[in-house]
């Protein structure tokens, strides 16, 4: 701003004076009328009439036109200013201020709003879209299949340059995304994955490559979930698809049934044989004491026997008649003429004699001459009776 424009300054060479400007605007107002500016004669003189009323509308008029450069961007907000059409700069939450038009203007994104976009239904999944839904797997079947992608603003100068000031709409971005990486990866899976073990993998995989496509688009869009709403066949084999998945699924019965009955018998199974392997292994240990005992006793008896025969043959003699008597019945018969003791099974004749069993000939004669006061019926006999009877 020259002197010439405005006026001299004053005798410090500071700002012009206030009083100055507004006269010399006052000039210039009046000038575009093609008239005079009255004048008092002095450099002080105020404006006055139509041309004062110009200027202080003028002041207003642009104190407004500053004013509504004032925004406000919430906590959760971003704010985009945008110079003469080019990017200035990004604005935080708060108060700010920018140039206002036409000389600068700026766009408040919203970086938290989730955003969605459905493809293969509208709003609810019997208004299907089947140009969108219907896809080819990889065993050559057709599927059906209805996602949502949810997903928000991460970079709101990417999200306005690259979308917005292209002529490109995000949504339709990321919904062509979405259409491309679903039948990829469908196109990569078999008919039953897609059906049914597979499908959580399958959201996993085409959030991942829905993100990819996005970023290399520098898009400046997040996906934040993918939901597989529906996966089912075409309506007109839907009967023959529903066979297979009820077939599939009693296969999973049987199959749970069948781990269920493995894991009740094999444990048991286990501790049974657990259980036998160690009565065997006792059984083992105990014949391996017994054959060592065995062994230690009769070495011991071979030594005795060598140094004394005749009483070891005699101690044995009688040992063993003791286990034998000691276990079984036993009948002594003592006769007047010798010395001899006769066995007879006697307490089997009398079990018969009890019981009216006609006794056979053989035995009959054979115990016809015995006298019944000289016979004796004992369970327990002394080792002395039989050394006497002997």
């Amino acid at each position: 701003m020259s002197d010439s424009q405005w006026g001299k300054g004053n005798k410090n060479g500071g700002p012009p004076d206030l009083d100055d400007i507004f006269r010399q605007l006052n000039e210039k107002i009046y000038s575009l009328f093609g008239k005079k500016a009255p004048s008092n004669g002095g450099p002080t003189s105020q404006p006055s009439g139509i041309g004062g009323v110009v200027g202080i509308a003028l002041i207003v008029l642009l104190l407004i036109w500053a004013a509504t450069g004032f925004y406000i961007v919430d906590a959760k907000e971003r704010g985009v200013v945008l110079r003469f059409g080019k990017f200035s700069e990004v604005t935080s939450e708060g108060l700010n201020w920018h140039l206002p038009y036409p000389f600068e203007d700026v766009y408040v994104i919203n970086l938290t709003q989730v955003r969605s976009v459905e493809i293969g239904y509208r709003d609810n999944s019997k208004n299907k879209i089947p140009e969108e839904a219907l896809m080819v797997t990889e065993d050559q079947n057709i599927v059906d299949v209805q996602l949502a992608i949810q997903y928000d603003i991460t970079d709101p100068k990417a999200y306005l340059f690259n979308n917005v000031f292209t002529m490109a709409d995000a949504q339709d971005v990321v919904k062509q995304a979405g259409e491309a990486a679903i039948r990829e990866v469908v196109g990569r899976n078999k008919i039953d994955a897609v059906l049914n073990e597979g499908r959580g993998k399958i959201a996993v995989d085409v959030k991942t490559t829905i993100q990819s496509i996005l970023d290399k688009y520098g898009s400046g869009v997040r996906v934040t979930q993918v939901s597989i709403n529906q996966v089912q066949p075409p309506e007109a084999v839907q009967a023959s698809f529903d066979d297979a998945t009820r077939a599939v699924q009693d296969k999973d019965k049987s199959k749970s049934e069948g781990e269920a009955y493995f894991n009740d018998k094999v444990p048991k199974a286990k501790g049974l044989a657990s259980r036998l392997e160690a009565e065997s292994e006792g059984y083992r240990q105990s014949v391996i004491a017994n054959a060592e005992g065995e062994a230690s006793r009769f070495s011991q008896v071979l030594e005795a026997y060598s140094e004394a025969p005749a009483v070891t043959r005699q101690r044995m003699y009688l040992d063993t008649m003791q286990k034998v008597l000691t276990s079984s019945s036993k009948v002594l018969v003592d006769q007047k003429n010798g010395n001899n003791l006769l066995y007879l099974p006697l307490d089997k004749l009398l079990q018969q004699e009890n019981l009216g069993v006609a006794k056979s000939p053989s035995v009959s004669g054979s115990t016809s001459n015995v006298p019944s006061s000289s016979m004796t019926v004992t369970k327990d006999t002394p080792d002395s009776a039989v050394r006497e009877g002997r």
